[in-house]
């Protein structure tokens, strides 16, 4: 028998600050990845009539929330962060339930939207423009930050509410409105979190959220003149055919795409504290991250200690329902993910890596109804096999050995993505050598490549973005454009670009 949660309802799409069932009347559901029996809500299965009602809102609303004093938007955006505290608890537990990740995970992902929105809410006092020294006599130039309008918010599922903290926040708080557009496979988090922001108080169409597929409710979004900018999260693939299409369109276009990320250990790294790291990098949120660590380059002089020490904590590893207290590492998102990272354990196989340990779906005994993989770790990884190269985004590590420092740095460069990267050494020279070298957004030096904070910009280089960045200051300059102002107060006609220097006197 199908259970059902205790929460479990059929959640409508927001549209002009109203929850509205979809065009088409049907819904879709969403289930947990730990007991694929547990239903977890049912939700809109929109289609691009509520996406055009959903624009026509947002644009309506635009009119006057971009009126608004910056600091009278950010009061708003604070009281939703200060209702974020409120309910992170049950809305971590919710993530758990629709996403996978254990408990203390959900909590971060929560806690960093929580952040987000104190740090935006701050913006909306520091969104700084210039003055500069005008040519001429008797006149101002300065130039201010405008906002762009609608934008159009997707996001994926891995981290459901503090992905979309990271977008719809700083574009709040910069005046836009937002159509919203969440992962099919967590839209219950999203739901939450949009609830919460109603309930902070936004005006109605200010935030829009349509749920549905990328077909009939992404791919609308981005064809809408109305909407300015599409801020997209998610694989490569998409990335691509969404900002080909934007740049036909000639839209703004952010994306925050795929990582392949590694950790190099040198020959006089702490090694329990790199095998810490490997171990949270790699196994932490099942390794369905971004910024997961995918690749552990290893010195030759450390090698064989280094795996030994690995795998047997990789060996300590609990794999199970994420609201169990004791479990380390939860399911992974559902059964079309898990079989493509078993897919990439054969391929791993079959080019000739050595399977250290793990390898298998887990289906018996308490993770029969689930969707769950073992940890999996392979050595003997050459630079160039498929494993090394592309993104599994699942619980799968390669271990690569290397023959110096130099040599690290190479590997660690040597594929398309350029998201982040770390270098465990206790010598100071390295440190710094490897900050400069890493061709990466990110750079740690003595931690793993997952732990980035909301204060600093998040993205990255090569096929991994299109070069914007989410957070820290630079999550303004996405969601703003630049207005060049100049006031000339001298009474008479002043010509600009020509040589006036024969006129002054």
């Amino acid at each position: 028998m199908t259970k059902t949660l205790e929460k479990t309802k059929t959640c409508l799409n927001l549209i002009g600050g109203e929850w509205v069932k979809s065009n088409t009347g049907k819904t879709f559901t969403s289930y947990s990845p730990a007991n694929q029996e547990e239903v977890i809500g049912s939700f809109a299965d929109s289609d691009e009539t509520d996406v055009k009602k959903a624009v026509d809102a947002a644009a309506k609303a635009f009119e006057t929330w971009r009126k608004v004093p910056a600091p009278e938007r950010a009061e708003i955006i604070l009281r939703a962060g200060l209702l974020l505290e409120e309910h992170k608890e049950s809305l971590a537990k919710d993530m758990t339930r629709e996403m996978g990740k254990v408990l203390n995970e959900a909590r971060g992902d929560v806690q960093e939207a929580i952040d987000m929105a104190k740090y935006a809410a701050g913006e909306g006092r520091r969104m700084f423009g210039m003055t500069v020294p005008a040519e001429m006599r008797n006149k101002f130039a300065m130039a201010v930050r405008a906002p762009l309008g609608v934008v159009g918010i997707i996001t994926p599922w891995n981290f459901p509410v503090a992905i979309p903290s990271w977008k719809i926040l700083p574009a709040l708080v910069a005046g836009n409105t937002v159509v919203f557009k969440p992962a099919t496979d967590t839209p219950y988090c999203a739901y939450r979190f949009v609830e919460i922001l109603q309930e902070a108080g936004l005006p109605p169409g200010v935030i829009n959220f349509v749920t549905g597929s990328g077909s009939r409710v992404g791919n609308p979004i981005i064809e809408d003149p109305r909407v300015r900018l599409i801020s997209i999260t998610g694989s490569s693939f998409t990335g691509r055919k969404v900002a080909g299409r934007c740049g036909e369109l000639m839209k703004k276009i952010s994306c925050e795409l795929g990582g392949k990320n590694a950790i190099c250990v040198m020959d006089d790294a702490k090694l329990e504290l790199a095998v810490d790291g490997a171990l949270w990098g790699a196994f932490g949120t099942t390794g369905q991250r971004c910024t997961a660590t995918s690749r552990v380059i290893l010195h030759k002089d450390i090698y064989e200690k280094f795996v030994d020490m690995f795998v047997k904590r990789a060996k300590e590893l609990k794999v199970g329902d994420g609201l169990d207290p004791s479990v380390d590492v939860g399911p992974v998102v559902n059964k079309d993910q898990l079989k493509s990272i078993n897919e990439y354990v054969k391929i791993g196989q079959d080019e000739g890596a050595k399977l250290l340990f793990g390898g298998k779906i887990l289906d018996k005994g308490d993770h029969a109804k689930g969707c769950f993989h073992e940890p999996t770790i392979f050595g003997d990884v050459k630079p160039n096999m498929r494993i090394a190269q592309e993104e599994i985004f699942g619980p799968v590590v390669a271990l690569i050995k290397v023959n110096s420092f130099e040599e690290a740095i190479e590997v660690a460069n040597g594929t398309e993505f350029g998201l982040s990267l770390s270098m465990y050494t206790q010598d100071v020279n390295r440190a710094f050598n490897a900050i400069n070298d890493l061709e990466s957004g990110i750079v740690y030096v003595n931690a793993p490549t997952i732990g980035a904070e909301i204060q600093l910009p998040f993205g990255g280089v090569k096929q991994t973005g299109n070069g914007h960045r989410e957070a820290g200051t630079t999550a303004i300059d996405q969601f703003t454009e630049w207005k060049s102002i100049y006031v000339d107060y001298s009474g008479v006609l002043q010509r600009a670009q020509i040589d006036n220097h024969g006129d002054k006197k």
